[in-house]
């Protein structure tokens, strides 16, 4: 099956949402699909094409960036010529160009999938907001003309004003979640190399340093946190310098961020490649994911680190409390609430033993190879469909 797939952004930018499709692309690669990757040039010293893991990547020249958007004029022709090359379509949302693509599979009937992974929210501003409402046009038009839709949990479907449009389209279909294995020596030079003096408990938060991702609701449960944990130390996993969008958010946490970073209870471990994520959560006591709103539908590093037995708190927000309820490891914080936040980040740290769960069971729930299985059967059924 030749298999095209389009997204604004892929590998090497790094989010929830790339990590998910160069998975799943790699996953098709594997069990003997063509996978073509339609995407941008964000960074001009990638190359226009080149083929990693089997997946054949596309990049399409950026004239110029709108807010966290970006504008291509030469992507229709692009993509008018993939279009026709693939047997099924696979568009990534929120995305402007998704709506044109689409169009494209239903006139050339192709089966054409939308994954829906969270809603989009743009930074204040003018164009950013103009910018926003732009998105939002081309998402319900890509979603009118799409054969299907697919998003990870039910939960977040049903409390999404976009998704709630599309019910009859809808198919739950969970993350692909996996992990490098490393050798023990990897993981305990992690802890050398980014807690020499042993602090414990380790909190982790992997994420990108954005507004959404609520780092002040962590950094205000601290102070609650380290009256009964002083030796505390948070490990923050993910890009937090110059963020498209976020900088003023970095600069309004960075005093306060200073303080625990000089006193040894914060620490920025950078960008970690997958071998040095696998290294890193065996190393955490608790992942916190104190998400402020649906740009956040499920949090993938909740599994990454119920994989390696590390619980999670997360927030109640729909779809990211699923991992929690469904596997048990962990507990659910009131949005935007750091004293709740504390609470449970406490609760966890004084009774891990209560918080576990069967590893190899979740590791089979989300193995990419499964996932990539479950796109196939609704690929085919598209198929037979629109051949009568």
């Amino acid at each position: 099956m030749k298999i095209l797939v389009v997204l604004t952004y892929y590998r090497p930018h790094t989010s929830g949402l790339t990590i998910y499709a160069e998975r799943l692309c790699r996953a098709w690669a594997q069990r003997g699909h063509q996978v073509t990757v339609l995407t941008s040039q964000f960074d001009p010293a990638l190359p226009l094409e080149e083929t990693q893991h089997g997946v054949n990547i596309v990049r399409v020249p950026v004239l110029f960036r709108l807010s966290k958007g970006v504008i291509m004029p030469k992507f229709g022709i692009t993509a008018n010529r993939l279009a026709r090359w693939a047997d099924v379509i696979q568009l990534h949302l929120p995305q402007f160009d998704a709506a044109g693509v689409a169009l494209r599979g239903r006139l050339l009937r192709k089966p054409t999938v939308i994954t829906y992974h969270c809603d989009l929210r743009m930074p204040p501003g003018l164009m950013a907001q103009a910018a926003n409402q732009a998105v939002l046009l081309m998402n319900n038009l890509a979603g009118i003309f799409t054969h299907r839709m697919v998003t990870y949990t039910r939960d977040y479907a049903e409390n999404s004003e976009y998704l709630t449009r599309y019910m009859r389209k809808l198919h739950v279909i969970p993350p692909p979640v996996v992990l490098p294995l490393v050798p023990p020596e990897a993981v305990q030079q992690f802890a050398q190399d980014n807690n020499p003096q042993r602090r414990r408990p380790v909190i982790g938060m992997a994420a990108r340093f954005a507004t959404e991702k609520g780092v002040e609701v962590l950094l205000d449960a601290l102070p609650v946190i380290l009256q009964r944990y002083p030796d505390a130390q948070v490990q923050f996993a993910g890009p937090y310098q110059n963020i498209i969008g976020e900088e003023a958010y970095f600069d309004r946490l960075s005093l306060t961020i200073e303080k625990y970073v000089a006193s040894g209870n914060w620490r920025f471990v950078g960008s970690l490649s997958p071998e040095q994520m696998a290294a890193y959560y065996p190393n955490l006591d608790v992942l916190v994911l104190p998400s402020l709103n649906s740009t956040e539908a499920f949090g993938l590093v909740q599994i990454e680190a119920m994989l390696n037995g590390v619980p999670s708190v997360a927030s109640n927000l729909p779809g990211v409390r699923q991992p929690v309820k469904i596997h048990g490891m962990g507990q659910i914080a009131p949005i935007g609430d750091s004293r709740g936040l504390a609470e449970a980040v406490l609760e966890v740290l004084d009774h891990r033993e209560k918080y576990q769960a069967d590893a190899a069971e979740i590791a089979r729930r989300y193995d990419p190879g499964t996932i990539a299985a479950e796109y196939e059967k609704l690929f085919d059924e598209m198929q037979r469909k629109l051949q009568h």
